[in-house]
């Protein structure tokens, strides 16, 4: 299994909470962009346009990349110190990546977005600067909570390897289900 230390119980609960409120968190922050985006691309008023990308910029400027780096770095720790690992599981792996690309992904393209939205003032914004970043972080946030929760896949064939040479191991019998 390696020389990673185990989380304790306590350890393990507590990091859990950090990991499912911020990801919760990060997925709401997203919803609300998501909404405000909508305003300023559907809206007639100058005035709301314009208040829709600057509460925007707020969001996106003080609270998605700690929420991202927050869901990531806790992600990380849970599964380095849980049985589940980085890479024994597929959907572990999955989320792994995709949290990555989102995070990248906010800080190289939904920023941006958002940020030549309240450059254009009040003007109408192009609405992919304003509904494509939250539409896609919206979509990968939901799949990798499905995964989360359903646990789809199995192991990936380091996790096969591993769990065939632990003592006392049965194939095909998995742990899953204990986090």
């Amino acid at each position: 299994m390696g020389g990673v230390k185990k989380l304790s119980r306590p350890a393990r609960r507590g990091l859990l909470v950090v990991h499912v409120v911020a990801s919760a968190s990060w997925l709401g922050l997203t919803l609300g962009l998501l909404a405000l985006g909508a305003t300023a691309a559907t809206t007639a008023s100058p005035t709301a346009v314009e208040a829709s990308v600057r509460s925007m910029k707020l969001f996106a400027d003080w609270l998605l990349l700690p929420l991202a780096l927050l869901t990531l770095t806790s992600g990380v720790v849970l599964a380095l110190g849980t049985q589940w690992g980085l890479a024994r599981h597929r959907w572990v792996f999955t989320k792994f990546w995709l949290t990555s690309a989102t995070t990248v992904a906010t800080v190289l393209a939904l920023r941006p977005g958002v940020n030549a939205a309240v450059a254009a003032g009040e003007a109408l914004p192009d609405a992919g600067d304003v509904l494509a970043g939250p539409v896609v972080s919206l979509s990968a946030y939901v799949f990798m909570t499905v995964i989360s929760l359903l646990k789809p896949w199995g192991p990936t064939r380091r996790g096969r390897r591993e769990r065939a040479r632990r003592p006392g191991a049965r194939p095909g019998v998995s742990r899953a289900g204990t986090a």
